[in-house]
């Protein structure tokens, strides 16, 4: 399975993903609703209001 994912993350498009996923990364909305996520994932319920 690993080297499945090594051989994408090789491919011409596994790299325009991972560049994708960068630019996306380095969006301030995009970095709150992770942290929001995590906080979410870890039971810390000060994180921010529930849907």
């Amino acid at each position: 399975m690993i080297d499945r994912i090594r051989r994408y993350l090789a491919s011409p498009q596994g790299r325009r993903t991972v560049e994708r996923v960068k630019v996306m990364a380095r969006d301030p909305r995009n970095q709150q609703r992770a942290r929001e996520l995590m906080a979410r994932l870890r039971g810390n319920r000060a994180a921010g209001p529930r849907r």
